[in-house]
């Protein structure tokens, strides 16, 4: 069996191809989110139209205004991005731990380490899905 071993010159290549692929997840807009994000801000703007605006008398505020102070869309890019790199590393865990298994040839050591590892990242991503859930429970019952 062949001895992997990671040496510095593979690790820059794997943190700068890791790097890729969560600056891409970043700056991609999110297909699913963005039909409740433009809704949110459309509600927002019409709060602050009818609310601060209307009392004050000033409606020169427009949408493309309230758009440049989308935080929650830029904290909800950035989730979403975490979270679909979340998804590819669980991805490539569970691809690494099936090709651990199928070549550890009978080795009860190696079918033992594929399986702890298929395990913990299965565990990880329940972890990670519940505490999404969890925030996002709490966050609709504060809003």
């Amino acid at each position: 069996m062949r001895n992997f071993k990671v040496t510095s010159k593979k690790r820059n290549v794997i943190f700068l191809c890791l790097a890729i692929i969560l600056a891409f997840f970043v700056l991609c807009d999110t297909v699913g989110a963005e039909t409740g994000v433009k809704k949110a801000q459309e509600g927002l703007y019409e709060a602050a139209h009818t609310g601060y605006l209307g009392a004050a008398g000033n409606t020169e505020l427009t949408k493309e205004q309230w758009g440049l102070i989308s935080i929650p869309t830029t904290i909800g890019k950035i989730i979403g991005a975490l979270l679909s790199f979340v998804g590819v590393v669980f991805l490539v865990l569970m691809i690494y731990g099936g090709f651990t298994w199928m070549m550890a040839r009978g080795n009860e050591q190696e079918v033992t380490k594929a399986k702890s590892l298929i395990e913990a990242a299965i565990i990880g991503l329940v972890i990670v899905l519940a505490a999404y859930a969890i925030t996002g429970f709490v966050s609709g019952q504060l809003i």
